[in-house]
C-alpha cells in the first residue's frame, strides 16, 4: 500500500528534498607562522581550514524548526612539546586516547552540538510556503601557546627543543529537526592538521624556532558517502574541556600540569 497522504511519507520527501548545491572545503595554503615575540612562550598560528555551503530547503509544510549546520569532532590527537632529555608536555584527550570514544565533540562548548552559531548554522522556522537557500561557513585553526621552560620546573631557562602536532578531523553539515531532534547528514568532510617545529633553545630569542615539513597542509577531503556521526561528537565534554596537560619526564612518573576542565 501506498502512503501518499501519510505524515511519515511527507517528512521523507522533505528530509530527501533537502540538498547542497554547493560546497567548498579548503585549508589556506600557507605556512603555519611562528612568533617569538615573547620570552615566556613560543606561539604559532597555523593555516586555517574553511568549509562553506550552499543549501537548499524546500518550504516546510508544518510548523516546525530545521537548523542547518557545521558539526565538527576530533579523531584523533598527538600534541607533544619536547624539553631534550628532560622530557615532554603532551596535550591528550583521556576518553579518545584510551579508545572509550571513537572521536570528540568541537564543538564550542556553548551551542552543542554545533561548531558554533554565527555563521554555521542557519535556523529555518516553518509553515514556509517557498524554499529557503543560504550560505554556511566555519573556519578552524591552531593558535597555542607553549613554553620555553619546562612546564613544572621553577626554572625560566629555555629548554624547548621541538614541537610536533598531528590532529584529524570529521566535519560534517547537518540539518535536524529542534523539536523531533532527527538528523540528516548532508555532507562529511575530512581534513587533518601537522606540524613540525625545531627549536635551539640556546639561541637567542627570535632566532630560535624553525618550521619543518609539511610546509603546506594536504587539503580536505569530500567524501562521496557519507560517514555516521558517533555519539560521543554530539554531546559533552568538548575537547577543549576534556583535554589535559601532563607532563612526561624521561624519568621518574607522569604528572598532570593541567587537569581537564571538564570532570
Amino acid at each position: 500500500m501506498g502512503c501518499i497522504q501519510s505524515i511519515s511519507c511527507k517528512s521523507k520527501v522533505f528530509r530527501e528534498s533537502i540538498s547542497v548545491i554547493e560546497v567548498k572545503a579548503s585549508i589556506d595554503p600557507i605556512p603555519t607562522s611562528i612568533d617569538e615575540s615573547s620570552s615566556v612562550v613560543l606561539r604559532y598560528r597555523t593555516p586555517h581550514f574553511r568549509a562553506s555551503a550552499q543549501v537548499l530547503v524546500p518550504p516546510i509544510p508544518k510548523k516546525e524548526t530545521w537548523i542547518v549546520g557545521w558539526i565538527q569532532a576530533c579523531s584523533h590527537m598527538e600534541f607533544y612539546n619536547h624539553y631534550g632529555d628532560q622530557g615532554m608536555s603532551s596535550w591528550e584527550l583521556p576518553d579518545l586516547l584510551e579508545g572509550k570514544i571513537q572521536a570528540i565533540s568541537d564543538s564550542d562548548g556553548v551551542n552543542y552540538p554545533w561548531y558554533g552559531n554565527t555563521t554555521e548554522t542557519c535556523t529555518i522556522v516553518g509553515p514556509t510556503k517557498k524554499e529557503s537557500k543560504f550560505n554556511i561557513s566555519m573556519n578552524d585553526n591552531f593558535y597555542p601557546s607553549v613554553t620555553w621552560a619546562v612546564p613544572v620546573s621553577e626554572s625560566n631557562v629555555a629548554k624547548l627543543t621541538s614541537i610536533h602536532r598531528d590532529q584529524s578531523f570529521t566535519t560534517w553539515l547537518v540539518a535536524t529537526n529542534t523539536a523531533t531532534n532527527e538528523m540528516v547528514t548532508l555532507q562529511t568532510i575530512k581534513w587533518r592538521m601537522r606540524l613540525g617545529i625545531e627549536v635551539n633553545p640556546s639561541r637567542p630569542l627570535g632566532q630560535r624556532a624553525k618550521l619543518q615539513e609539511p610546509s603546506a597542509q594536504e587539503q580536505p577531503q569530500v567524501l562521496s558517502k557519507n560517514e555516521p556521526i558517533p555519539p560521543s561528537a554530539l554531546v559533552k565534554p568538548n575537547a577543549n574541556d576534556a583535554q589535559v596537560l601532563m607532563w612526561r619526564p624521561k624519568d621518574g612518573p607522569p604528572l598532570v600540569v593541567i587537569p581537564p576542565k571538564h570532570r
